[in-house]
């Protein structure tokens, strides 16, 4: 009885490609980025589903409330979750998150970290 020699598996050539771009575009959003405050308000779209760091002064508004930062030019960015920021109200920080923008709901950043600033900063 003569044995069937069989070809392994191989992936098409396009599907590799197409998925070897979407990895790296997935992993160029991981990538941890500094963004000054003013890059962030004036070119957001730019920068839109990536990790950034950035800082600036925590400010709110009571009705509806909501945090931001902001630098001394009024560049400003959303900030959440509220219970993570509100401890840091009036404080300059350095955060850490996912920047999103939409035309509908602004600039907003999910924090994963804080970090108070010096006052000699």
């Amino acid at each position: 009885m003569q044995s069937v020699r069989r070809r392994p598996f191989a992936w098409p050539r396009w599907w590799l490609a197409a998925a070897s771009l979407a990895l790296a575009a997935c992993g160029d959003n991981d990538r941890l980025v500094e963004v000054p405050l003013p890059v962030l308000a004036t070119n957001p779209e730019a920068h839109d589903g990536r990790r950034v760091v950035t800082e600036g002064v925590v400010r709110h508004f009571e009705d509806p409330l909501h945090y931001w930062i902001e630098d001394e030019d009024l560049h400003r960015v959303e900030v959440f979750p509220h219970e993570e920021i509100a401890p840091h109200l009036g404080d300059a920080v350095r955060v850490t998150g996912r920047f999103r923008f939409s035309t509908s709901e602004g600039r907003r950043l999910t924090l994963e970290s804080v970090e108070p600033l010096d006052s000699g900063e």
